[in-house]
C-alpha cells in the first residue's frame, strides 16, 4: 500500500479515544518529513479526512502541504481548506500547538498573497479562541490577528478583543506587536485614550535594547498623547527601561521636535515645522496624523477660550485661534460640541457663541453604574495584583537574584507573606 495512503488510514481508525489520538500523534512524528516531501500530493489526501473526527492527522497534512512555497493559485486552493480546518477542527489541535500556529500563519500570508486580508479575520478570530487558556492570555495569533483586522480597515472587530485584561505573555514580541496594532485600530476608531494606553505600554515595557517595534509606537505615542492631550512630555516613567529612557528621543528627533512647536501654541509656526518635515512624516506613514496633531491645535486654543470668556463672537475666535473665517470657526466649535469637547450654543443671528458648564451632574443611573463597574474592575486589579505579588515574592528564581544582587540576604529581607513564615 502506498506510505501516504496507509498514513490516511491509520488516522481514521486511530482518532476517537484519547488513548488512540496520543498513539497516532507518536506515528504522525515519524511521518513528518514524509508528509514535507510528498507535499504536492496532499490536497487529495485532505478530502478523506473530517476536520471535526481526524483534526491532530488533517492538521499535520495541512501543515506539510502550507509549508511548502505556494503560488497564487495555490492559495485560492488552500485558504478555504484551511478556514474550514480552523472552524471545524476539535481539542486535538493542543496537542501540536507548533503545527496549529505555523498553519494559522501561512494563512495569514497567504490571504496578503491574494491581497485580501479579510479573508483571514474570522478564522484567526476562532484560532485564537481555541488557542487561548483563558482571555488573560496573550496568544501568538492576537497579533496576526489585529494585523489583518488593521490590513483590511475590520476596526471595530480588532477592536473586540483589546478589552480583555491580559496578565499571561508567552513571548515579549507578541506583546509588543499586540500593543502596538492595537493602538493603530483604536487610532482608526479615534478611541486615542485607549490608543494612548496601548502604545504607552509598548514605549514603558521591559527592553534590555531598543527595538523596531517600540521606536515606532514612541512617534505615535507623541502624535497621539498631542491630539488626545494637547501637550507632551519627554520624560518617560520611571518603571520604563533605561534603554528606552536613554534612546527613544534620539531615534525620534523630528517628533520630538513637532512636540516642542506644538506647545508654543503657534499654529503658523507648527505648519510651517510639517510642511518642512513633510516628506519624513510621510515615509514614517504618519502624515495623516501629523495632521490630526495639527488639527487638535485649533481645538485645544478653542478650549482656552471657555476658561476665559463667558461670551464670544465667531469672528473673534477666528482672529484667536487664527482660522480663516467665522464659518470655519463655526464649524470647529459644532465638531467639539457634538464630541463633548466644549458646553456651548451658537446664537445663528448674531454670531455669537455662549460658553457653558459642564451639565454632568453625576447623579444618573447611568453614571452610578459607570462608576461602579469602574470601582469593581479596579478591585479585581488589585486583587489579582496581590496574587501576582504574592507569587513572586515566594518564587526561587527571583528569590536567588535578588540575592546575588544584594550578596546577602535572609526571608528577613523580603515582603514573605505571612502564610509561608516559619
Amino acid at each position: 500500500m502506498d506510505p501516504l495512503e496507509a498514513l490516511v488510514a491509520q488516522i481514521q481508525g486511530l482518532s476517537s479515544t484519547s488513548s488512540d489520538v496520543n498513539r497516532l500523534h507518536s506515528i504522525l512524528k515519524q511521518a513528518d518529513d514524509l508528509l514535507r516531501s510528498k507535499s504536492t500530493r496532499l490536497p487529495p489526501l485532505l478530502t478523506q479526512l473530517d476536520p471535526s473526527i481526524h483534526s491532530l492527522g488533517f492538521l499535520y497534512i495541512l501543515d506539510a502541504y502550507m509549508t511548502s512555497p505556494i503560488t497564487k493559485t495555490q492559495a485560492e486552493t488552500a485558504v478555504p481548506i484551511a478556514t474550514r480546518f480552523i472552524g471545524a477542527c476539535s481539542d486535538q489541535i493542543r496537542l501540536a500547538p507548533e503545527k496549529f500556529l505555523s498553519v494559522c500563519r501561512r494563512l495569514k500570508d497567504q490571504v496578503m498573497l491574494l491581497e485580501t486580508p479579510i479573508r483571514g479575520v474570522a478564522p484567526l478570530f476562532t484560532a485564537l479562541r481555541k488557542v487561548q487558556v483563558s482571555a488573560e492570555h496573550l496568544t501568538p495569533l492576537h497579533s496576526e490577528f489585529l494585523l489583518l483586522c488593521l490590513l483590511s480597515k475590520c476596526y471595530k472587530t480588532g477592536l473586540s478583543i483589546l478589552d480583555d485584561d491580559v496578565f499571561e505573555v508567552n513571548h515579549p514580541r507578541d506583546f509588543f506587536l499586540y500593543c502596538y496594532y492595537g493602538g493603530m485600530i483604536c487610532i482608526g476608531m479615534k478611541c486615542f485614550q485607549k490608543a494612548l494606553d496601548l502604545l504607552h505600554n509598548v514605549v514603558t515595557a521591559p527592553m534590555s535594547v531598543i527595538n523596531a517595534i517600540a521606536v515606532e509606537a514612541y512617534k505615535k505615542y507623541i502624535l497621539v498623547s498631542l491630539i488626545r492631550n494637547g501637550q507632551f512630555s519627554t520624560s518617560l516613567p520611571k518603571y520604563s527601561s533605561s534603554a528606552a529612557q536613554r534612546n527613544l528621543k534620539n531615534f525620534c528627533q523630528p517628533y520630538v521636535e513637532l512636540a516642542n512647536t506644538y506647545g508654543n501654541g503657534k499654529i503658523a509656526e507648527l505648519e510651517a515645522f510639517v510642511k518642512t518635515n513633510e516628506e519624513k512624516f510621510e515615509s514614517d506613514s504618519n502624515l495623516g496624523l501629523v495632521k490630526q496633531a495639527v488639527s487638535s491645535m485649533y481645538k485645544r486654543n478653542i478650549q482656552r477660550l471657555t476658561q476665559t470668556y463667558l461670551t464670544l463672537s465667531l469672528q473673534d475666535i477666528a482672529n484667536t485661534v487664527q482660522l480663516n473665517s467665522p464659518k470655519e470657526a463655526e464649524m470647529h466649535v459644532l465638531q467639539m460640541i457634538q464630541d463633548g469637547e466644549i458646553y456651548a450654543t451658537i446664537n445663528q443671528k448674531d454670531g455669537m457663541v455662549r460658553f457653558l458648564e459642564d451639565p454632568e451632574q453625576y447623579k444618573t443611573c447611568e453614571m452610578i453604574e459607570h462608576i461602579d463597574s469602574s470601582i469593581q474592575r479596579i478591585m479585581a486589579l488589585s486583587r489579582k495584583l496581590t496574587a501576582m505579588d504574592e507569587q513572586i515574592s515566594c518564587d526561587q528564581l527571583y528569590l536567588s537574584k535578588a540575592g546575588r544582587e544584594r550578596q546577602r540576604y535572609d526571608f528577613d529581607d523580603f515582603d514573605v507573606p505571612q502564610k509561608f513564615n516559619i
